[in-house]
C-alpha cells in the first residue's frame, strides 16, 4: 500500500454534479413539506374534480373539463412556480440558509438554477397527475403539445421570476401572507375556474395582463379550441418573464 493511497483530493465537485445534487435537494425538500403538496398537488386536483364533476360555473358549451384543465394546469405552475417558490425561498433567506449556500463552492447563479429546476420537475409530476385525473374526467384535449410546452416555460418563467422577487424584497411572514393572498386572488379572477367573460368589460382588459390569465387563456385556446400558437398571450408571458427575473437579479438580498 503506497503512502499516497488515502491523500485527499480537495477541492469542489463538477458544477453540473453539484447542480444537480443541489437540484435534487430542492426537489425533495420541496415535495416533502405539507404546505406545498397543499397547494401544488391537493388544491389543483379537488378544484378539477370538484368543479368537472358539479355545474357551479358556467364554462360555456361543452364539458366542463375541457374548459378547467388548461387553467388549472396554469394554476399548477402558478402554486409551484410562484407561491411554493416564493415562501421556501424566503424562509431560507430568513433563516441563513441562502447566506450559507451562497459562501459554498456552488456558485450563486447555479443554486437559482437549482431551484428553478427543482420547479420544473415537479411541474413535470403536477402536469401528468392532473392530465391523468383530467382524462379520467373524460377531457378531449386537442393542439399541438409544443404550443402547450412553450406556454408553460414562458408561465414558468415569468412565475418564478415574480416569486424569486418578492421572496428577496419582503421579510419572510410578508413573504407567506402576500404569496398565498395573491394565489386566492389570481385563482378567483385569473380565467382558472371563472371565464374571463364574465366579468366586466372594463376589467377584462385588464385581468387579460395578468400572467395568471394570459397562461390559462392561451392553454384554453390550444387545448380546448385547437389554435395554434397564441402569441398574443405568449408574448404577455415574455414580458412578465423578462420583467421579473430582471428585477429579482437586481434587486433579490441574499440576507
Amino acid at each position: 500500500m503506497s503512502a499516497g493511497t488515502y491523500t485527499p483530493r480537495p477541492g469542489a465537485a463538477p458544477l453540473p454534479r453539484m447542480i444537480a445534487a443541489q437540484t435534487a435537494l430542492e426537489t425533495r425538500m420541496l415535495l416533502r413539506n405539507g404546505e406545498q403538496l397543499l397547494l401544488t398537488v391537493i388544491i389543483p386536483t379537488l378544484l378539477l374534480v370538484l368543479f368537472s364533476a358539479v355545474d357551479i360555473v358556467d364554462t360555456g358549451s361543452g364539458a366542463s373539463v375541457d374548459f378547467l384543465a388548461p387553467g388549472i394546469l396554469a394554476l399548477a405552475v402558478m402554486s409551484t412556480a410562484f407561491t411554493g417558490q416564493a415562501i421556501a425561498t424566503g424562509f431560507e433567506r430568513r433563516y441563513g440558509v441562502l447566506k450559507r449556500l451562497g459562501a459554498s463552492p456552488l456558485p450563486r447563479w447555479a443554486l437559482m438554477t437549482a431551484k428553478t429546476l427543482s420547479v420544473l420537475v415537479t411541474e413535470v409530476l403536477q402536469v401528468l397527475l392532473l392530465t391523468a385525473i383530467a382524462f379520467a374526467l373524460g377531457w378531449s384535449p386537442q393542439g399541438n403539445p409544443l404550443s402547450v410546452l412553450l406556454l408553460l416555460v414562458l408561465g414558468t418563467a415569468a412565475f418564478s421570476g415574480l416569486g424569486l422577487l418578492m421572496a428577496g424584497t419582503l421579510k419572510a411572514e410578508a413573504t407567506l401572507a402576500a404569496a398565498n393572498l395573491v394565489f386566492l386572488l389570481l385563482l378567483v379572477g385569473g380565467g382558472v375556474i371563472v371565464p374571463l367573460d364574465k366579468f366586466p368589460d372594463a376589467v377584462q382588459s385588464v385581468l387579460g395582463l395578468l400572467p395568471i390569465s394570459a397562461l390559462s387563456e392561451g392553454l384554453r385556446d390550444v387545448l380546448q379550441h385547437g389554435a395554434s400558437m397564441p402569441w398574443a398571450q405568449a408574448g404577455i408571458l415574455a414580458v412578465w418573464a423578462v420583467l421579473g427575473l430582471g428585477a429579482a437579479a437586481k434587486l433579490f438580498r441574499w440576507e
